[in-house]
């Protein structure tokens, strides 16, 4: 995360590390501590609890993905460039980084505070919302028609995103998100808009 990190961004990378190497295991705070090298009152002097850890994880990527969506946003490029730079945006972040993959899947988070998964169906409503605006503006300024309404393009466009997501965690890891990207964007560009 960051070259020179604090105790509290080590146990986070600890965190994503061992999210990454030992998919479906359940991460406790005991192995946790053990990662880090401390205690396990050391990890609650930085963290209250294991939901604030992961919420710590959900946060880094709300800030690293929307920091850079919103300058896509802003880009003089046409939509549907946008569209593909933020879905680009997303399937490479997680390719980057499978551990907190498994929290943005939900396989991570199973059996953990319901808080987090609905911090998770927000980043991706906040996601589908920026395309759903973008899909918006381009039908006024570029005359750029959807098959379906926006809301539903978006919506499309997103699950197709996660299903990908959800290969790659499925897979170990192994089928990366990107793989066949390339072909299946302009696929889905003709499936979408008239």
């Amino acid at each position: 995360m960051a070259a020179k990190s604090s105790r509290k961004e080590d146990i986070l990378q600890a965190l994503a590390t061992m999210l990454e190497t030992q998919p479906g295991a359940r991460i406790t705070t005991a192995k946790l501590a053990a990662e880090v090298g401390v205690s396990e009152a050391a990890l609650y002097r930085h963290f209250p609890s294991k939901a604030k850890m992961f919420e710590g994880l959900i946060g880094f990527v709300e800030d690293a993905v929307f920091t850079r969506v919103s300058l896509i946003a802003k880009e003089e490029a046409g939509a549907l460039q946008k569209i593909s730079n933020i879905l680009q945006l997303l399937l490479g972040f997680t390719e980057k980084n499978p551990g907190i993959t498994r929290i943005f899947n939900g396989d991570a988070l199973a059996g953990e505070n319901a808080r987090l998964r609905d911090r998770v169906v927000q980043f991706y409503e906040r996601l589908e919302t920026q395309i759903k605006q973008i899909l918006r503006e381009a039908e006024l300024r570029e005359g750029l028609r959807t098959q379906a309404t926006a809301g539903a393009t978006a919506n499309l466009l997103i699950a197709s995103a996660e299903g990908k997501i959800s290969q790659f965690v499925r897979s170990d890891f192994r089928k990366l998100p990107t793989s066949g990207w390339d072909e299946q964007w302009p696929l889905l560009q003709q499936l979408v808009f008239r």
